[in-house]
Formats: C-alpha cells, sequence, structure tokens
C-alpha cells in the first residue's frame, strides 16, 4: 500500500521535472532563434560589405544592385560630398533588420611628382641635406647648391626631370565650390541633443548641420555631420575634440597640442600652433583672390596627414601669398601652394608651387630649399589622397570608415 506522502512526493518530482524540461526547451528554442540572429546578422554585414565592393568597382556611380534569391537580402547604396570628401552609404536589408555602414572613399593615387616648380624664375637651389625621390618638374633641368652655412651639402635625386610650364596644374574646381557654399541646415548648438551628455554627434544618413560657434572652441566634443562656421574667427583649444567636421571662417588658428581630424577652410589665414596633429584625412585650405595677404603657417612638430592648400592668387600677387612650414614637422599627402612656399619639414608625397623661399636670421633666399625630404614612394600605393586635381579616376578605395 502506497502511502499519502509517497505520492505527494511523487507529484512533486513530476512538476520539478516537467519545469526543467520546460526550461530546457525554452533555452533551446532562445539558443535557436539567437543563432538565426546572429546568422542574419552575419549576413547581412557580408552583403553590406559587397554593396561597397560593388560601389567602388562602380566608381560610385549609383546603380541598382539585384535582390539575393537564396537570403532574401538586398541591397542599395547612395554617394554624396561631404567638404573635397566623397562618401558612400550602403545598406542591406530584410523585411526585419537593417545594416548600414558610411565610408569615405576616393581614388588611389598616381600622382609621382616630388616637385612641380614652375618656370617663373631662376633654378632651383639646395642648401644642406635634401633628398628628392619622386618625378621632377624645374624651370631648369639642374638644381644648384647654394652654401648659406657651413654644413655638408648632400642631394639625392631618384626620377625623372622635366621642364615645368609658367604655371601649376589646374586646381579641382570642388576646391572652389566649398567656398561658394555648402549646402546644409542651419541650427544652434544648443537645439542639438548630446549623446552621454557630452558628444554632439550626427549621423552622415543626415543633412549637414551648420553652427556659427563663437571664436573660442575649447572643452566640447563634436564628431559628424557638422559645419562649424564663424564670421570672424575660430580659435581651436587642445582640449576640443573634433573628428570628421568641416571649419570655415576667415582666420583659424590651432592650439599647441591639438588633436583631431578636420577640414579646415579660410580666406585669410591658418595657423597651427607647434605640436599641433591633424589625423587622416584632413585639409586646411586658403582660398584668397582678392589683393590682400594671405598665409597658412605651421609651426614646429606639426603632423597633418592628407592635403596643405594655398590657391587663388594670381602669378603678380605671389608675394602677398604663402605657406611656412617651420622644421620638426611632417606633411603626409600632398601640398600646393600658388604662392610662396617656405618647406623645412618633410613632405611624403608631391609639392606643388609657384615658387620656394627661406628665411634665416640674417638673409633670405628665393628657390631654396634646405635639408629637407620630398619622397613620394614613401606615400604608399594604397594611400587615397585628397582630390587636388580633376583627373582620370580609375581604382576607388576606401579612406575611412565613420559608421
Amino acid at each position: 500500500m502506497v502511502k499519502a506522502h509517497s505520492l505527494l512526493y511523487a507529484i512533486y518530482i513530476c512538476l520539478i521535472v516537467s519545469i526543467i524540461c520546460g526550461a530546457l526547451l525554452y533555452f533551446s528554442n532562445l539558443y535557436n532563434q539567437l543563432n538565426l540572429y546572429y546568422n542574419l546578422q552575419e549576413e547581412l554585414y557580408i552583403q553590406n560589405q559587397s554593396v561597397l565592393n560593388f560601389a567602388l568597382g562602380n566608381k560610385t556611380i549609383p546603380t541598382e544592385i539585384e535582390k539575393d534569391e537564396n537570403s532574401g537580402i538586398e541591397g542599395s547604396y547612395e554617394t554624396k560630398t561631404y567638404g573635397l570628401l566623397s562618401l558612400i552609404l550602403a545598406k542591406s536589408y530584410v523585411s526585419t533588420d537593417t545594416v548600414s555602414s558610411v565610408h569615405f572613399v576616393g581614388a588611389q593615387n598616381t600622382d609621382k611628382n616630388a616637385i612641380y616648380l614652375t618656370n617663373l624664375s631662376k633654378s632651383l637651389y639646395y642648401s644642406g641635406k635634401v633628398k628628392l625621390i619622386g618625378n621632377n618638374q624645374l624651370p631648369s633641368p639642374f638644381i644648384e647648391t647654394s652654401y648659406i652655412n657651413n654644413n655638408l651639402n648632400q642631394l639625392v635625386v631618384k626620377g625623372e626631370k622635366s621642364i615645368s610650364e609658367p604655371f601649376l596644374p589646374e586646381i579641382n574646381t570642388n576646391f572652389k565650390k566649398i567656398f561658394q557654399g555648402i549646402k546644409s541646415e542651419k541650427i544652434k548648438l544648443s537645439e542639438i541633443e548630446k549623446s552621454n551628455d557630452s558628444l554632439y554627434y550626427n549621423s552622415f544618413f543626415n543633412n549637414t548641420k551648420e553652427i556659427q560657434v563663437k571664436s573660442t572652441l575649447g572643452n566640447i566634443i563634436i564628431k559628424g555631420n557638422f559645419i562649424l562656421r564663424s564670421e570672424d574667427s575660430i580659435r581651436v583649444k587642445k582640449n576640443a575634440v573634433l573628428e570628421d567636421v568641416i571649419l570655415m571662417a576667415p582666420k583659424i588658428t590651432f592650439e599647441e597640442g591639438f588633436k583631431g581630424t578636420v577640414q579646415a577652410f579660410a580666406t585669410k589665414g591658418i595657423e597651427l600652433e607647434e605640436k599641433v596633429t591633424l589625423h587622416y584625412p584632413s585639409v586646411i585650405c586658403v582660398y584668397n583672390e582678392s589683393i590682400e595677404e594671405s598665409k597658412i603657417k605651421i609651426k614646429k612638430e606639426c603632423q597633418i596627414t592628407g592635403a596643405v592648400v594655398l590657391f587663388g592668387s594670381t602669378t603678380e600677387m605671389i608675394d602677398k601669398n604663402s605657406i611656412e612650414i617651420e622644421e620638426d614637422g611632417l606633411v603626409f599627402g600632398d601640398l600646393y601652394c600658388s604662392g610662396k612656399l617656405m618647406l623645412r619639414s618633410n613632405v611624403y608625397g608631391s609639392v606643388y608651387t609657384n615658387r620656394f623661399f627661406l628665411k634665416t636670421s640674417s638673409s633670405s633666399y628665393e628657390n631654396l630649399i634646405s635639408d629637407i625630404e620630398i619622397n613620394t614612394e614613401k606615400r604608399p600605393d594604397y594611400y587615397i589622397s585628397i582630390p587636388l586635381f580633376n583627373t582620370q579616376k580609375t581604382t576607388y578605395g576606401v579612406i575611412k570608415k565613420v559608421l
């Protein structure tokens, strides 16, 4: 005869076993759903990368993409400009989910020019240790020696030499269009909701937001699709965090020690104080068509990865428009100057200028370079340059992923 409490224990055990079995079935079903979700996410990411590669192979020309019949995933992309850079906005999606990405893209660099010095004045002279790796287009095939101090003169040249024209290659028309206006949505900084109570962020899928800022920009974090504009000047403090933003003002100054990624456009001047670092892809550009002076001043130990550009001045105004780059720094990219250029730091890329000059404590010298290296071979083939010229674009690549 079975006792009553034994029957009760059996019921309890059956109940516990049923709960455990139910939990196991629930977790098994949950695991299967998560597995399906992550597999779908992986397929969406793979498809998104395929969309990006298709856009690059199609030279960023918008084209309809066929639906993947096996997975049911669809893809699409659009392109737009942001300052001097091009963007690909790619999407892959099914009915229940979407994966998006945004990349800065550009054409692979094929420019092998080390120096292009216009044929407007005397030959190029050098002093000290100078290394020119790449093709050189100069007023004369001979680079003359100048003795301005007691240091040993040593010249290393690798590449073809040819006679230059009396004018620089015409700069990309997009540079001038930037100063004519960028389509944007004007908004006050106070109207933008901050992420995590500290970060101002605007996706590149949204419209570009233009903000009028005060003359001093500091203790702030701004990332993404913004134009920061001032009608007078902007001084960027080293405690400001700027990533992928555009700055526009008559004068722009970066405080010593600042680090960031910007496209800076000015009409009167840009100054980088000592030890400023502008990460890839950054642009500093001055456009001046007036009779007033303009200058880009880059002080000691600055590093710029991207492009340094001064343009707009005529040959009659060369002396009023200048770029001065002090020693112990590096320009990794390209340099274009329609005025005169004092170059004391190395350039891993190409240099285009109407005239060189060098100032010492006792004198000033025309078309003289001293103790520098201009080397196109240290700019790798996969490097994507800021598009200085309207050249035939063949192979495209990714500059940077921004989403």
